[in-house]
Formats: structure tokens, sequence, C-alpha cells
């Protein structure tokens, strides 16, 4: 009897979102009854698939360098008489770009925008045999999730991310995602949680509720029904969502933090800018106060969530006055963290060819000053966690002998030394000490508690 064809070897780097990496692992789901298995680097990868996100203009271009780089070891092989190395853009920058990156970069074989993954290894073959379609990127949604089904799923830790919704009908002026995603769309309540339900059985303990704009979910009841559906699926203890806007935050979304206890209290959402007049030339359909006036109802129904957001610096037009605005907004809401950037022109937004284009050396010195405010901001919340008793749980080894890290239910990351058979588990650590980042804890017992 001859021996097995060895496993094909499969590289996907990823680049932005959690939804990319969400996308990511279905790639690899998709591929793996064609042979594919995962590598950790290039080299030697039979197929090499850059996942790409289209949001700020140095991250495209770090795709094109990537490729140029993909290219020359391809080159290198075949001179060696190697075996030939697939290379396959996915994600935001395909959808955008598709027949461009083609003629930048003829070494790629396949651009597959992010409605297309299931289509993946009829492409693939198609590309083996030389001929047929190279482009595709204008599935409906509906196909992409009916096609990756959710028996088809392994879990890859304790914890996942689970996409509930794509697309947005926002159309924010700085942002490519309506064009690249395309408008709003939401999978069934039933297939989410039969998704949900596989990743339980598979020792999931704690689900990332996914989507561009994720509390816009259509589904029956909105995002608060499904986020109370799933809570009651056996082991399946936390539940988080991201990335949410600010005008779909809804009054029973809203009662589910106060109500649903395996909701986390722990809320991204972003605002952007703390000026009016920025937010309108933004097009966010909110201002700073009425973002205010959310935040003082979230933390009515939850006194002890913990908020993160996001915030662009040198929009253009942007003033001194509208950046201190966004200062004192920072100040009187209060971070636990943020993310936060200098505004990146986009090919074919409409922010990208307003006037008041600021300078770059400007948006340097106000991203620094703001980043100076989040980051102590970031450093007093974990600092107040010190001596509290926490539910955390434990996700992997740490770096060093005998310790584990885990996640409190505010994201942070907390390490600790504890046995490795507690890695799947929730159980109470008394906090020690506290950096940026992370939090130390101590063990009080190997009792475990249920969130």
């Amino acid at each position: 009897m001859s021996d097995p064809a060895p496993a094909k070897r499969l590289f996907i780097k990823t680049y932005g979102c959690q939804m990319n990496v969400y996308d990511s692992e279905r790639m690899a789901d998709v591929l793996s009854p064609l042979g594919y298995a995962i590598t950790d680097t290039p080299e030697g990868a039979d197929l090499v698939v850059l996942n790409t996100c289209h949001i700020r203009e140095k991250a495209t271009e770090k795709v094109y360098s990537e490729l140029g780089k993909l290219k020359e070891m391809r080159d290198e092989r075949l001179a060696d008489g190697g075996s030939r190395m697939t290379i396959a853009v996915a994600g935001c920058v395909a959808q955008a770009e598709g027949e461009e990156i083609m003629r930048r970069q003829p070494a790629v074989d396949l651009v597959v925008g992010p409605q297309a993954y299931h289509q993946l290894p009829e492409l693939i073959a198609r590309t083996h045999r030389a001929r047929g379609e190279r482009l595709s990127a204008d599935f409906a949604p509906e196909e992409k999730f009916d096609a990756l089904a959710p028996a088809g799923r392994r879990a890859t830790g304790v914890t996942a991310f689970l996409t509930v919704q794509e697309g947005c009908d926002k159309f924010c002026t700085f942002c490519v995602v309506p064009y690249t995603r395309g408008g709003e769309w939401s999978r069934s309540p039933e297939t989410i949680e039969a998704e949900a339900r596989e990743l339980a059985a598979q020792g999931v303990r704690e689900v990332t509720l996914l989507g561009q704009n994720v509390n816009a979910y259509a589904g029956e009841g909105g995002l608060a029904a499904l986020v109370r559906r799933l809570a009651r699926i056996p082991g399946l203890d936390r539940i988080r969502y991201t990335t949410s806007h600010p005008c779909d935050m809804d009054d029973s979304l809203i009662a589910a933090h106060a109500e649903v206890e395996a909701l986390m209290p722990y809320l991204h959402l972003p605002v952007q800018s703390g000026s009016d007049r920025i937010l309108k030339a933004m097009n966010r359909s909110h201002t700073a106060q009425s973002y205010i006036r959310l935040i003082e109802k979230i933390r009515t129904a939850r006194p002890d969530i913990a908020l993160s957001g996001d915030f662009i610096v040198g929009f253009p037009g942007e003033r001194d006055s509208d950046f201190e605005a966004t200062l004192s907004l920072v100040r009187e809401v209060g971070y636990a963290a943020a993310f936060s950037f200098k505004y990146s022109r986009r090919p074919g937004t409409p922010a990208s060819a307003m006037p008041g284009q600021v300078d770059e050396a400007v948006k340097t010195e106000r991203l620094a000053r703001l980043n100076g405010v989040l980051d102590e901001q970031a450093r007093s919340f974990n600092t107040s966690q010190i001596g509290r008793v926490l539910p955390v749980l434990f996700e992997r080894p740490g770096r060093n002998p005998g310790q584990l890290i885990g996640r409190s239910p505010y994201l942070q990351a907390v390490h600790a030394t504890a046995p490795d058979h507690l890695i799947g588990q929730i159980v109470s650590l008394r906090i020690e000490s506290a950096a940026r980042m992370s939090l130390a804890g101590e063990l009080i017992s190997e009792d475990l508690v249920s969130a």
C-alpha cells in the first residue's frame, strides 16, 4: 500500500480587526478537507494567504511589501527545484483593490473578497489547473455563512470569536467598511446558536460576538435577545461583543448588561472625537453630549462596567479647540482601555477629498497628548483592581514555569502561579499588582466559579 500523501502546508497572515481573525480561522476550516494543515511560517508553505485590512493606508502598503517578499521566496524555491507556493490575498484590500493587486503584483495567484471564503477550495483547484477565475469578491454573505457550516468548525482554545453580523450602513466619512464589506447583514439566531453550541461542546467557555456594527444585529429581538439566547447554552459562561456604534445601543441591550450574568461588564463603544463639529464632518450621527448621556445610562444599569473607545486625531479640519474637546470628553468619561489613531486618508472615502488636511507633525503631537491621558486612565483602572478578588478564565500557559494567563471580566490579561489543569476553568484570584496592560494575581483556591 502506498504511503499517504503528505499534508499540504497553509500559512495565513492576518491583518487588522477581530473579524479578520475569525475569517482566518474559517478559511483554515474550509481548506482542511483538502489536506491543508496550518504552519507558523511562510517558508515551506504550499499556500500563503494574506488576510488583509483596508482601514489604514499603511496597512495596505504593508500588504504589497509582504507580497514582494513572498515573490522572492517563491522564486528562490523554484530556482532550487522546490514546489510552487500559491499566493492568495483575502480580506478588505482584496475586495477594494482586486484588479489593482493583480496589476501591481502579478505573483498573486488568487484574490478572494470577504464574502467568498467558502469558494476557496474550488478557486484553489481552478488555480492549480491554471484556468478559470482568479478574482472572486462579490458573493452574497448568506452564501458564505451557509457554506461555513457550524459542524465544520474546530475550536482552538477556551475562547472563540463568533461572527453574527457583517457590513455597515453608517457611512462614516473616514471609513471604507461600507464599500469593502457591504451593507449590514445579520445571520439568523438559529445558525448562530448552533455554532455556539458546537463551540461549547468543544470546551469553549467564552465567545466574543463580532460585527462591523455588531449592536445593529437585526435578528429577532436584536443583539439583546441573541445574548440572552446564547447565555442559556450549558458551559458557555462568558459573552462579549464588538464593535458597537453609539446610535445602535438600545435600551434592551443596556438592560441585558444589568440582567445577564454571562454578559461581561466590558463595552467597546467608539466615539472617535469629542467635537460636535468633527463628529458631524465624520457623519457619526451623534454628538459628544448624546454619547456622554448614553454612557451615564449604561453605568446606571451596570455600575461596574469598564469602557473602551476608539479615537481619531487630525481628522480634516480639526482645530486645536476640537482636539481639546476630545481630551475633555476622555477625561469626563474615563476609559479602561482605548485605541487611538492618526487620521489616514483612504482613497474613495469622502474625508480623503475634504479640505483642511492636518499636517502630519500636528497629528503626531496630538496623538501623543491623547495617548498620555488614555495611558494614565488605563493604569489607574488596572491599579484600582489591586486587592479585589476577580473571577479569571485561564486560557493558556504563561512564559514562566508554573504560570497561567487568563482574562478578567474586564478583558485584562491576568497571570498567576497555578496548575495546568485549571486551563479552561474560571477561578478566583486576588489581584496583587497591576501594570498598564495586565494584572498579576494569587490563586485563592482551586474551587471553580461559574462566571
